[in-house]
C-alpha cells in the first residue's frame, strides 16, 4: 500500500455493473453474453431513425433493490436523460442515462479493513444502457464494431472520495461484488465486461479541507487492476507534487498489462456531454408500498455477514473474505453453525482447508456440496472433536464423503477408522517405538525437542493412524521426561 507522504488521498470508484435481466434496457434484445457478433440487436440497440425506446421495468427494479441495500434514498419520481457524445460504439451519438434526478442517491456502505470500521459514502446509483464493444486486431490493423451489448441495463454506483486506500478501494470492491451477487442482480462476470470499474484519486496537504485536483483511471477491467492503478496514481501525483508541478485534471486510460496511464484527454464537465431529458421516455413514477416491499425482501447483506464472522464468529478479515467469496461456502458456513453441534470456527477451518483444496483441484461446488451437507459437515467435526477419529482419520472420512452416499458414522465403521485411545494399549506403542528409535530418543534428550514430533509420527505409524496423537504425545513426554517412572525407556537413558 502506498502511502503519501504530507497528503492526504482520497479515492472515488464508479463502479458499472450489468443487471442480469432477460431482455435489454429498452428493448426486447435477449441480454445474454457470448452470441455472434451483431446478433442480438435491433432498430433500437442500433439507434435507427424512428426507433422508440421502452423502459424495462424489471431493470428499474433491480436498481432500487441495490440502492436499497447501499442505503440509499430513493427518488419516487425521476427521469432519464440523453448524454451526448459520439464514439464508434454508440450508434445513436447518444447514451440514455440520468443525470440530475437518478434512482438512487445518499446512501453509504459500512467498510472493515485493516480493523477500522469506516462508512463508505454513495453519492448516487443510476440507470443506463451500455454501449458496444470495439475489438482491435493488430494483424490487420482494423477494428470489429460489435453491437450486441448496446442497449444492455446496467447501474453506475458513485461513491463519495471517502476511500483512503487501495486496500479500502479493493475491500469496497469486494463487498459491492458480493451484494451484486448475493442478490441475484448481476452474474459480475469481470472477464465478460459485467462489472467495471473508472477509478478517480486526488491528493490533498494533511489537514487542508479542500479536495485537490482529481484524476480519473478508466479501462480498469479487475479488481487487482484497480489496486495498481490506484498505486500508480498516487505515485505519479506525489512525484508532481513534491517537484512543485501542479495536477491537470484529465482522464488517463490504465494499461494493466505495462503497470501505467496514459493521458486520453483533459476532463470534460457535464456541460461538455450536454444533457437533458430522454424525450422518448416519461418520467419513472415508484410507489412508496412496492420500494417498502423491497426493502422488506433485503436479505442480511454480504457487508453484515463480514461484520458478523469476523466480530461473533472470530475469524479474520482474509479467512471472512475467502468464505464470502463463495455463496455455496458462506451457506454451508451458516447451515451447519445454526445446527449448534460445533463452533462456526471450526467449521470454516474445514470450508477453508479441505474443503476449498477439494475445490481447487477441479471437483464441482454443485456435486462436492450436494454430498457434503451441513448435517454431515457438522457430524464429522463432532467425530474429530470427541476424540472419536482423529484428524487423519477426519480427512479420509472427508474424502470418502464425496465418493459415497453415506454418513461420516457408517463410514468409520465401514472401514475401521475409530480412534484408539486405551491408554494401557498405547503405552505399550510408546514403549515399543522408544526402544526402535534411540537415536531419536538421544537426540531429544540433547535438547533437540523436534524430535518428539518425529516419535510421534512414529506412533501414529504403528497404530495405522488410528492412535489419540494427543494421547500418544502426553505418553511420550511422560516416558522421555520421567524415566523412572515407567522404567521401561531404552537403557542408555
Amino acid at each position: 500500500m502506498t502511502e503519501a507522504k504530507g497528503y492526504d488521498i482520497h479515492i472515488g470508484l464508479e463502479v458499472h455493473a450489468q443487471l442480469n435481466t432477460e431482455t435489454k434496457v429498452f428493448c426486447a434484445c435477449k441480454n445474454s453474453f457470448g452470441a455472434p457478433i451483431n446478433a442480438q440487436c435491433c432498430p433500437v440497440c442500433m439507434g435507427l431513425p424512428g426507433a422508440l425506446p421502452v423502459l424495462n421495468q424489471k431493470a428499474v427494479e433491480k436498481a432500487v433493490f441495490m440502492g436499497l441495500a447501499l442505503n440509499c434514498q430513493i427518488n419516487l419520481v425521476s427521469h432519464m436523460d440523453r448524454k451526448n457524445y459520439f464514439y464508434p460504439d454508440l450508434p445513436k451519438a447518444y447514451q440514455i442515462s440520468q443525470f440530475d434526478r437518478p434512482l438512487c442517491e445518499k446512501g453509504w456502505l459500512p467498510l472493515l479493513c485493516g480493523g477500522k470500521e469506516k462508512r463508505i459514502g454513495i453519492e448516487r446509483i443510476h440507470l443506463e444502457e451500455d454501449a458496444g464493444k470495439l475489438t482491435h486486431s493488430d494483424q490487420t490493423g482494423k477494428t470489429i464494431v460489435d453491437f450486441n451489448r448496446c442497449g444492455v441495463p446496467l447501474i453506475e454506483i458513485v461513491t463519495a472520495p471517502d476511500l483512503s486506500s487501495s486496500d479500502e478501494a479493493k475491500a469496497f470492491l469486494d463487498t459491492i461484488k458480493r451484494t451484486l451477487q448475493f442478490l441475484e442482480l448481476s452474474d459480475c462476470k469481470m472477464e465478460e465486461g459485467a462489472l467495471r470499474c473508472d477509478v478517480n484519486v486526488s491528493l490533498t496537504p494533511c489537514g487542508s479541507q479542500t479536495l485537490g485536483t482529481r484524476v480519473e483511471m478508466k479501462n480498469v477491467n479487475t479488481f487487482s487492476g484497480a489496486v495498481r492503478a490506484i498505486e500508480f496514481e498516487i505515485k505519479r501525483q506525489v512525484h508532481i507534487l513534491t517537484q512543485g508541478g501542479t495536477v491537470t485534471q484529465e482522464t488517463r486510460r490504465w494499461d494493466d498489462q505495462k503497470g501505467i496511464s496514459i493521458l486520453l484527454r483533459t476532463k470534460e464537465e457535464a456541460a461538455d456531454y450536454r444533457f437533458f431529458p430522454e424525450p422518448d421516455l416519461g418520467q419513472i413514477v415508484l410507489e412508496k408500498e412496492s420500494v417498502e416491499h423491497l426493502k422488506k425482501s433485503l436479505p442480511e447483506l454480504p457487508a453484515q455477514k463480514f461484520m458478523r464472522f469476523v466480530d461473533t464468529f472470530g475469524f479474520s478479515e482474509k479467512e471472512a473474505n475467502a468464505l464470502l467469496d463463495s455463496q455455496g461456502k458462506c451457506a454451508l458456513l451458516e447451515e451447519t453453525a445454526a445446527l449448534g453441534e460445533c463452533s462456526p470456527k471450526s467449521i470454516g477451518n474445514w470450508i477453508l482447508g479441505d474443503v476449498s483444496r477439494k475445490l481447487k483441484e477441479g471437483e464441482s461446488e454443485e456435486i462436492l456440496l450436494r454430498r457434503l451437507t451441513p448435517v454431515r459437515l457438522s457430524q464429522l467435526i463432532s467425530l474429530t472433536e470427541k476424540g472419536t477419529i482423529s484428524s487423519t482419520a477426519g480427512k479420509k472420512v472427508f474424502a470418502l464423503l464425496l465418493q459415497e452416499d453415506k454418513d461420516p458414522q457408517e463410514l468409520v465403521e465401514k472401514y475401521g477408522l475409530q480412534q484408539i485411545s486405551d491408554e494401557n494399549l498405547l503405552r505399550q506403542v510408546v514403549q515399543t517405538v522408544l526402544a526402535q528409535q534411540e537415536k531419536s530418543v538421544l537426540d531429544y534428550q540433547n535438547g533437540k525437542k523436534n524430535a518428539l514430533g518425529f516419535l510421534v509420527g512414529q506412533c501414529m505409524r504403528e497404530t495405522k493412524g488410528k492412535g489419540n496423537p494427543e494421547m500418544i504425545s502426553r505418553l511420550l513426554l511422560e516416558a522421555l521426561n520421567h524415566p523412572e517412572s515407567t522404567g521401561r525407556l531404552p537403557k542408555m537413558l
